[in-house]
């Protein structure tokens, strides 16, 4: 089946790009005992259980435009080029692997919806995929080994976790209430288990 895109999808991938923005301005979350938390990559994870792989990659290529020409979309305000090549950009390009991941996972099977597949993409894409490329781009830009920085990242794994949960929550919800925030392979059976 071809998957072609209606102007509904095009207003999902903005609404989601949107969302990540939007969470970049919620500053960093104190969690008593862990490293505070930053909401962005929770939107990242939302718009690939959400949108699917393509449509959830969309919007975070639409975040990375904006950020490219300057715009102050990242958390704590940063953007312009520079952010590509700073010590946690392998974080900001592994959103798009995540996106596409979590996208991928979640709607396996592409008829229904199921908590357990969100659940999985949003810790597979927007963790697994986010630490694979960020934990070798902290390394390679501040020259610690490898092991160092993989062992740095755990620190940000609760944070991380608790988002995914997050995210699985707020979309088997939304699928729930409202199906037409899906793509409509993922609406033909609304039955999520």
């Amino acid at each position: 089946m071809r998957d072609t895109w209606e102007a509904r999808d095009i207003a999902r991938v903005a609404v989601f790009a949107a969302i990540i923005v939007v969470l970049g301005l919620v500053g960093p979350i104190p969690v008593p005992g862990l490293v505070p938390i930053t909401a962005q990559t929770l939107g990242v994870m939302l718009a690939g259980v959400v949108l699917g792989a393509k449509r959830g990659g969309a919007a975070v290529l639409i975040v990375f435009a904006l950020v490219a020409i300057g715009l102050p979309m990242l958390s704590g305000g940063r953007g312009g080029l520079g952010v590509f090549v700073g010590p946690t950009a392998g974080y900001l390009i592994g959103w798009l692997p995540a996106a596409v991941v979590a996208g991928l996972v979640a709607h396996a099977g592409a008829r229904r919806l199921s908590w357990w597949r969100v659940a999985l993409g949003a810790v597979v894409g927007g963790i697994g995929c986010a630490y694979a490329c960020g934990i070798p781009g902290v390394a390679l830009a501040t020259g610690i080994p490898l092991p160092e920085a993989a062992l740095s990242a755990l620190a940000f794994l609760p944070g991380d976790a608790i988002k995914a949960v997050v995210a699985t929550l707020l979309a088997v919800s939304l699928y729930r209430a409202y199906p037409p925030a899906f793509p409509r392979a993922v609406r033909r059976e609304r039955v999520a288990r």
